[in-house]
């Protein structure tokens, strides 16, 4: 009987709420490896079940560069004495301990790059700390064998930066199929409630951190016609969103509905009437994302505004699921939410719009892309 590879995988973040990891977790236990997931632990996280072994690391430090020292002392300690066949790295931001590992142990390296990391919104414009970042991707990058990202555009970037071959896996969901019986939540059965009295549903569904568009929304929503806006997750900006919201007194039309896990997400994606994407650009991270959000909306049916930017655009353009706007004032804002919430209302070929991206865009098909890179190892 041959013996099972064992993969260590290894995010920053609390693992209770990252579906990518999750997916590619779950596909790598189910095609017969060996996994184990490490992550942190933070006083708001979530409880976990997974059909996979997780650790969460207790940090001294939760922001600034001794939490990411902290972090990779603590995780290449942990990789040095755990045995292991192949090692993950998602994010630039735990690549170090997992390159020098790999280098210590003689097993091979595999890097996941969920995004743009130096040219994210919290390091873009900080250079001091974007330099130490650029650094450690310069000097590990090059010498990547087995890596692959979220969106041709960053796979592009880092092909002309380093000259390595990314392969691209998108953050697309499970094909979603949703109980007859909702789970019993009172914030799920409050939103059901607004529904059936006519109201219309906006969803965010994602981190709450500077350049996601909250605020513009937060304006528009004075002119949107009977709707009620409601934010899923948590964030850096979770209390600056609060407060605004309180400032233009409309906490009876929009709700903070803070983390909700993956598995009962599905629930309220599919009772939106329209899913919001709306961007800043705050640098070339922001400019060449493809945010899962939009695949999620796209398995419940349920029409995207987005921001104009390449990925997104090319999604919504080629799918038809959708608009992408480069305006984002409260009045053109909340006139294009109103018209878009009465046209999809009544699009006569909207199953048929649904159908085939819901088909197309999925876990199912994307993951063979995954299983070929690891095949390879």
């Amino acid at each position: 009987m041959l013996k099972k590879k064992k993969i260590i995988v290894s995010v920053t973040n609390d693992i209770s709420t990252d579906q990518r990891v999750h997916k590619v977790c779950s596909t790598l236990l189910e095609n017969g490896y060996e996994v184990i997931l490490i992550g942190r632990k933070l006083r708001n996280s979530l409880p976990l079940f997974r059909p996979y072994e997780t650790k969460r690391m207790t940090l001294i430090f939760r922001k600034t560069g001794f939490f990411y020292a902290e972090y990779n002392i603590r995780l290449l300690l942990f990789l040095l004495f755990t045995k292991c066949d192949i090692i993950l790295s998602n994010d630039t931001d735990t690549l170090l301990a997992n390159f020098l590992a790999s280098r210590f142990k003689r097993c091979s390296l595999v890097f996941d790059a969920h995004e743009l990391f130096p040219e994210s919104t919290e390091i873009a414009y900080r250079p001091q700390i974007k330099k130490i970042w650029r650094s450690i991707e310069n000097y590990i990058f090059p010498r990547l064998n087995f890596c692959y990202t979220v969106c041709h555009s960053i796979a592009s970037y880092y092909k002309n930066l380093y000259g390595i071959e990314m392969k691209v896996i998108r953050n697309v969901p499970f094909t979603q199929i949703f109980d007859i019986n909702p789970p019993n939540i009172d914030s799920l059965k409050k939103i059901e409630s607004l529904k059936t009295q006519g109201r219309k549903i906006i969803l965010y569904q994602g981190v709450i951190n500077i350049g996601r568009g909250l605020e513009w929304m937060i304006d528009a929503m004075v002119l949107v016609d009977n709707a009620i806006f409601c934010i899923i997750g948590d964030g850096d900006i979770a209390n600056q969103i609060k407060s605004k919201i309180s400032d233009k007194k409309l906490e009876d039309r929009i709700f903070m509905l803070g983390k909700i896990t993956p598995d009962i997400l599905p629930h309220y994606t599919r009772l939106a009437d329209l899913g919001v994407n709306l961007l800043e650009h705050r640098g070339l991270n922001q400019y060449y994302a493809l945010p899962n959000r939009i695949f999620d909306f796209i398995q419940a049916e349920v029409p995207i505004l987005s921001t104009d930017f390449p990925e997104i655009s090319t999604i919504t353009h080629q799918y038809s699921v959708g608009k992408v706007i480069d305006k984002y004032d409260a009045q053109s804002l909340s006139m294009t939410i109103n018209v878009m919430l009465k046209e999809w209302e009544t699009k006569p070929n909207r199953k048929e719009i649904f159908t085939k991206a819901k088909r197309e865009l999925c876990w199912e098909e994307e993951k063979s892309v995954l299983l070929n890179l690891f095949q390879k190892i």
